[in-house]
């Protein structure tokens, strides 16, 4: 049966929404979790110690076994102080679930460079930062497990987050390569889109389509990801209301050219370039 039990598992941005599902799916299977929350609003501004608290209440009242963390994964001092807390508390840390996130939507052409580097910090540089102060315990103890959150505004794309989608979708460029860099480690890498009713969606999709998708149909998926019986590694997982789909990067055959093409000639053989069909799951040709 797969599990966690006695596994030590951070949570960033654990204070409410997915995070705190997250939080409470894995403390209920066994994992002693680290709550990180820096307390502020969905914007990222403001802190406090309240929701974080708050969780770990929720998690030890149910017999399970929490610690909070109030630090920003935005700096490397505040993630290495989170995972100083997980050593401090439980003595080791198996695992990451790089989840702390903000929004400053906007179009791209309203963008300003406050609002992208915002994001990018707090989601790419965030998980940067968890995961590499986490990577060394990973390394000696031949055990880890990293779950990054990525979002189909990245994957796909969408009107007014083109700061989060690519902070979202260079958190999938990470994953490939510490799936790469961890396998021999026993260290696995995955990715994980949640469609959920959060306060990071309330006022992006109609409630009538939120009202159907819970956060709690996501936990489950990230919590089996955490589990030593879980050896898939480098994948990206689409989850919410009940669906769980996996997601991979396909190429084509495309053309080939014998010298350099002119324009005319790439024109002319474009179909080819472009047709999908028979696309094969890609690969890195120079790994």
């Amino acid at each position: 049966m797969p599990g966690v039990e006695d596994k030590v598992v951070i949570v960033t941005g654990a204070g409410g929404g997915l995070g705190r599902e997250y939080a409470k799916f894995l403390a209920a299977e066994g994992a002693l979790v680290v709550v990180n929350d820096l307390g502020g609003a969905r914007d990222g501004s403001g802190a406090g110690s309240e929701m974080a608290d708050g969780v770990v209440a929720e998690i030890t009242e149910a017999g399970g076994r929490a610690v909070a963390n109030y630090d920003s994964v935005a700096t490397p001092e505040g993630a290495a102080a989170i995972v100083q807390t997980a050593l401090d508390a439980f003595g080791a840390v198996h695992g990451v679930v790089s989840n702390a996130g903000i929004l400053r939507d906007t179009s791209f052409v309203k963008m300003t460079d406050e609002q992208w580097n915002a994001v990018i910090s707090v989601h790419l540089h965030g998980g940067y930062n968890i995961i590499h102060a986490a990577w060394p315990h990973f390394r000696e103890q031949n055990f880890g497990r990293i779950v990054v959150a990525t979002s189909t505004s990245g994957l796909y794309g969408n009107f007014g987050q083109a700061n989060y989608g690519a902070a979202k979708m260079g958190l999938v460029g990470l994953i490939n390569t510490l799936a790469i860099e961890g396998a021999k480690k026993n260290i696995t890498a995955n990715a994980v889109a949640p469609i959920a009713a959060t306060r990071m969606t309330e006022d992006i999709a109609p409630k009538e389509f939120l009202d159907k998708l819970p956060p709690e149909y996501v936990a489950p998926v990230v919590g089996y990801l955490m589990t030593e019986e879980c050896s898939d590694t480098g994948d990206v997982f689409v989850v919410g209301g009940g669906s769980v789909q996996r997601v991979q990067q396909f190429a084509n055959k495309g053309a080939s050219f014998a010298a350099p093409p002119t324009a005319a000639e790439l024109a002319a053989r474009w179909s080819e370039v472009v047709d999908m069909a028979g696309a094969e799951p890609g690969t890195n040709p120079v790994g």
